[in-house]
């Protein structure tokens, strides 16, 4: 992609923040707005005209990726291509990257022209035992190798999640978090970090701004790609010393030490084995337990 064009989608996020305030205090009922002036995205906090209307005239490409390895091939993945063909980004070119352990064809959907699937092959020597390891080390090399050169924006997201409704263009930004759909409404006391201080994913007492969700991690390619290689020199580095944490840990201590600049609210990824609060007015997407679908 074009230099320009990356400076133009970074000025237009910090634009974003800058009319944080004005455009985010339609709902009273939830935090819109964060300390550091990051938006917070629930139904009826954003005007999708507005910026379809900036958008269209950046012919944006993003990108979604997903592992669909093991079992869970099976289960999960038709349900999840064809939501996510239905509401990932409709009226925008997006690529599918379906990363796989074994050759796969993948089941009829809808032609759209704006959509591309590459189905990428994991060689079995890289069936680690932790597969947050292995899924962050395979996406780190492709995003260098050709990710970085194709889309504007990327997610990456569990496979174990249906999209019920719109994706677009409002989860866009330099650097995207989930809001944890449990702990979002809990103490900020409570919060599960990592408590160990020996581990590189510690968090002290007292410190913390919000719990954020492993399911999905959203930006420019290049912030993905950090985010990657930092959880990646923290897991070396805490199994050196002997000390293990888990992924959404990791996730955690990264988005404390480097802000989102955008959140997305937990109608995002909902469990839909737990009661809908009235804060959540559209559920997303459906994230659903391993085994419940």
């Amino acid at each position: 992609m074009k230099a320009k064009r990356r400076i133009l989608l970074l000025i237009f996020c910090l634009f974003l923040l800058l009319l944080a305030k004005i455009h985010f205090r339609r709902r009273l009922d939830v935090i819109t707005i964060t300390d550091w002036l990051a938006p917070v995205i629930w139904e009826g906090t954003f005007d999708r005209k507005v910026l379809e209307k900036y958008f269209r005239k950046q012919n944006i490409t993003v990108g979604l990726a997903v592992f669909a390895v093991g079992s869970l091939t099976d289960r999960y993945l038709d349900p999840f291509l064809q939501s996510a063909s239905k509401f990932f980004m409709p009226g925008y070119r997006a690529i599918f990257y379906i990363m796989v352990d074994k050759y796969l064809q993948l089941q009829e959907m809808e032609h759209n022209p704006l959509q591309s699937f590459q189905v990428l092959i994991i060689g079995k020597e890289r069936w680690w035992s932790n597969f947050d390891l292995m899924r962050m080390k395979i996406l780190s090399e492709h995003i260098q190798d050709h990710i970085r050169y194709e889309v504007d924006f990327l997610f990456s997201m569990n496979i174990n999640m249906v999209f019920q409704s719109e994706f677009g263009v409002e989860t866009l930004s330099t650097s995207v978090a989930q809001l944890h759909p449990w702990w979002y409404f809990r103490k900020r006391t409570n919060l599960p970090y990592e408590r160990k201080p020996t581990s590189v994913a510690h968090i002290p007492f007292g410190l913390g701004d919000f719990y954020y969700a492993g399911a999905i991690i959203g930006g420019v390619p290049s912030q993905v790609l950090d985010f990657a290689q930092q959880y990646l020199k923290g897991v070396f580095l805490d199994t050196e010393n002997g000390v293990n944490s888990t992924y959404e840990k990791y996730l955690n201590k990264y988005f404390f030490l480097n802000k989102p600049t955008k959140l997305l609210s937990p109608e995002y990824s909902w469990d839909p084995t737990f009661n809908l609060p009235r804060h959540v007015w559209f559920v997303k997407i459906a994230h659903h337990p391993i085994d419940t679908l």
